[in-house]
């Protein structure tokens, strides 16, 4: 091996030991972790109502729009 190449592996080696043992990032995977969780649940509640809870937020959904319709033209005027 040469000299530049000893070198270079010597400092590639310690710039993976150091990203191994950085744990800066780790909050990150934690919340990570939560938010799958979260969305894991929120999948099995839509699953276990048997569609109930889609049309019941289409339906609040809908009344929202309409509301925020009949505001925008009472707004202007129309």
């Amino acid at each position: 091996m040469t000299k530049d190449l000893r070198q270079f592996t010597k400092q590639l080696t310690a710039f993976v030991r150091r990203v191994l043992q950085d744990e800066s990032g780790q909050g990150i995977n934690e919340y990570a972790a939560i938010l799958a969780f979260l969305a894991t649940c929120i999948f099995l509640v839509f699953v276990m109502s048997n569609g109930t809870l889609g049309q019941a937020l289409s339906g609040a959904f809908s009344n929202m729009v309409n509301e925020m319709d009949r505001l925008t033209s009472y707004s202007s005027g129309t």
